[in-house]
């Protein structure tokens, strides 16, 4: 059933819109890679400043990692809306990182701006590197979640969807180690890294044929060499392996390691590996949350499609933040759909005024969300009462929604 934003809620969304579309597309062009987000901190943070939040920076040790915090006259719960800001290498924002950041800013000022007197705390949570960073995994470390009753985020995408399955994945770096040579006056003085990268790749390939179909396993060779009249005697792959779960994970990624480990024998090099960031978890969408977000965004005019096995799913680092406290990570459709995501199509449609008039309708029910979970203590009690059976489920090797 549709719910209704109330009047004066909405207007405070809407009178942010400029200031929304602004931050947007000032992120938008200026792209920074994780872990680089300073200029994106230092214009979030000022924002939440001027709005009344109080805001610390460097938090968990991370330099473009920050909080901000409005609390309400009377004790209640801990409600946070999280915001991403990295954008990806050579793309810019083909993620939509921009409205997500400002999105998400807008709902939690608005909120705060429209009830001042709420219970509880409203935190805004900004948290980079989601782009291989891991930097929620950090941050939910470090102990930055600690106290956080539920958060709640959006993503832009090709179609609207209440929730989506998140795959579990390790980023690797694989290098093979040869021997150096003149590629043409002796090369069997040699051992080619690159014959072990190429190996290796190629016995991915073949492997695939043999893992589930809910696997994924996708990567680049970062360095190849020097000349193509030396021997190469260094090679690194940058590699994803992904699978549905982290117990399926846990089986695939010895797998994929064997087949380094195969090709580094097969061409006399050597081989090391290691996992470049924190290993992200499959997803624990928190469906009370998810459709009371769908019913305020269906009185809006947006329907959120329930969700679905069939969607194709990437990963991200609130699958670990999901495991540990209740979350939701909702889809909002900023281009026609089977637009390919981390695309330059993406990048453009996350700067068009479709996609902005797409995120103000989300801030505004994301905003009537947050207020209901720092206001009624019996939604807040569903919510936790669905994470604490889903989490118990996920204990005993079943798959979270």
């Amino acid at each position: 059933m549709p719910l209704r934003v109330p009047a004066d809620l909405r207007a405070a969304v809407h009178e942010r819109r400029t200031a929304l579309d602004q931050l947007s597309r000032d992120l938008h062009g200026t792209p920074e890679t994780r872990f680089e987000e300073h200029y994106a901190v230092e214009q979030l943070a000022a924002r939440l400043a001027v709005a009344g939040f109080e805001v610390d920076k460097d938090v968990a040790g991370l330099p473009t990692a920050f909080t901000a915090t409005h609390r309400g006259p009377s004790d209640g719960p801990t409600i946070a809306v999280l915001l991403e800001y990295d954008a990806l290498p050579g793309i810019g924002h083909g993620c939509g990182h921009n409205l997500i950041a400002a999105g998400g800013l807008t709902a939690a000022v608005a909120a705060a701006a429209a009830r001042p007197g709420h219970r509880g705390t409203l935190q805004v949570i900004g948290t980079p590197g989601e782009e291989g960073g891991g930097g929620k995994i950090l941050m939910l470390e470090r102990g930055v979640f600690q106290g956080v009753d539920a958060a709640v985020m959006f993503h832009p995408a090709d179609r609207s969807l209440r929730a989506r399955h998140a795959l579990a994945a390790s980023h690797l770096r694989i290098g093979f180690h040869g021997v150096a040579a003149h590629a043409a006056k002796a090369p069997w003085e040699g051992r080619s890294a690159a014959a072990g990268a190429q190996l290796f790749l190629t016995a991915v390939d073949s492997l695939r044929q043999f893992m589930p179909p809910t696997a994924r396993v996708h990567g680049i060779v970062t360095r190849g060499g020097g000349a193509p009249n030396v021997v190469p005697d260094y090679t690194e792959v940058d590699i994803f392996v992904r699978e549905a779960t982290s117990t399926a994970l846990d089986v695939l990624l010895p797998r994929v390691l064997a087949a380094a480990d195969g090709a580094a024998l097969a061409t006399g090099t050597t081989v090391d590996h290691a996992e470049t960031a924190p290993r992200y978890t499959e997803r624990n969408n928190n469906m009370v949350m998810a459709d009371r977000l769908a019913a305020y965004t269906v009185g809006l005019g947006l329907e959120l499609e329930p969700p679905s096995e069939q969607h194709p799913a990437g990963s991200s680092d609130i699958g670990n933040v999901s495991l540990a406290l209740p979350v939701i990570h909702p889809y909002l459709q900023i281009c026609p759909r089977d637009t390919p995501g981390h695309s330059v199509r993406m990048r453009e449609a996350a700067r068009s005024q479709r996609a902005h008039d797409a995120v103000e309708t989300m801030s505004t029910a994301l905003a009537a969300l947050v207020l209901d979970l720092l206001e009624d203590p019996r939604l807040l009690h569903e919510v936790r009462a669905e994470f604490q059976a889903s989490t118990s489920v996920t204990a005993h090797g079943q798959e979270p929604r």
